[in-house]
């Protein structure tokens, strides 16, 4: 009987050493490296007949840097192009420190220049593009990878035939100059309005205005929750809005906002219960 004793101390204390060890191993090797597709119906009755099925893929924080190989970044790539998006939609973080990042730069825009999608390609400004010495380049090495830039403007995307969306871009919440009302002001009721922004907590100041559909990363979901608990550590601007769908009510509308998980990580290279995620989201009227 004693010796029993002695045998299950021995397998309890060898399970709760291993334990730390072996998650550690999954948050840091696996769940990094894992990737969760979202599939989403935006249904709406302003968005034109010819925008039914509209195919959407949101993409976010991929902070590309030592730990986010060019491999993994050319198997995001293809798995976007195999979902065959209408529109590509980027919210911000491209690199994790982008004057470090000098030797990687150009095959990384090689590889995102090979996204694929009729109605085009958008991006907006995050934290870490406006940060760390990208300010002054992450327009520039976007837009030569094919992607349209939007900061504080907003554009019209045409179907075939007369009928439109339109998509605005605010710039960075924290390192950058938003201009809200200067960006949304003329938005129309009767339009299908999307507005991409990094952080998701910037939905306060937008319900004033006519936006449908906002797209938002920032808080990678936390990036290590616990089971019932949810994220450990949520940052600024994510901190309400941390992932998935919220319905809102604006002022003159009703408002989605979708916060997306990211790709990558920062600080810490590991994911806990917070897979990096793609976004679909497929327009219905």
């Amino acid at each position: 009987m004693f010796q029993q004793k002695i045998k299950w101390k021995c397998v309890i204390s060898l399970i709760l050493f291993m334990f730390p060890i072996a998650t550690y191993l999954y948050a840091s090797h696996f769940e990094t490296k894992s990737l969760s597709i979202t599939w989403t119906d935006i249904k709406n009755p302003n968005i034109p007949e010819s925008f039914q099925n509209v195919k959407i893929v949101q993409f976010s924080d991929t902070h590309f840097g030592p730990n986010f190989s060019h491999k993994q970044q050319k198997m995001l790539i293809d798995q976007i192009n195999e979902i065959n998006p209408d529109i590509v939609v980027f919210t911000g973080d491209l690199i994790d420190k982008f004057r470090e990042y000098t030797s990687e730069k150009k095959y990384s825009q090689t590889i995102l220049s090979q996204i694929h999608a009729p109605l085009g390609k958008y991006a907006v400004f995050g934290n870490h593009d406006r940060g760390g010495g990208g300010g002054y380049l992450y327009e520039q090495y976007m837009e030569e990878a094919g992607f349209t830039v939007l900061v504080n403007e907003t554009i019209k995307i045409k179907a075939s035939n007369d009928d439109y969306i339109t998509i605005s871009g605010l710039d960075d919440f924290l390192l950058g100059k938003p201009k809200v009302q200067h960006t949304l002001q003329h938005l129309q009721e009767k339009d299908f309005n999307i507005l991409l922004v990094h952080e998701p907590d910037a939905v306060d100041e937008v319900l004033e205005y006519p936006v449908d559909f906002q797209v938002s990363g920032h808080s990678h979901g936390g990036q290590v929750q616990l089971p019932f608990i949810g994220p450990i550590i949520t940052t600024s601007l994510a901190k309400q809005y941390v992932e998935g769908m919220y319905s809102l009510k604006g002022k003159s509308k009703p408002l989605q906002l979708y916060v997306n998980r990211g790709i990558g990580t920062t600080r810490m290279p590991i994911r806990f219960w917070s897979k990096p995620e793609l976004s679909v989201f497929l327009l219905k009227n």
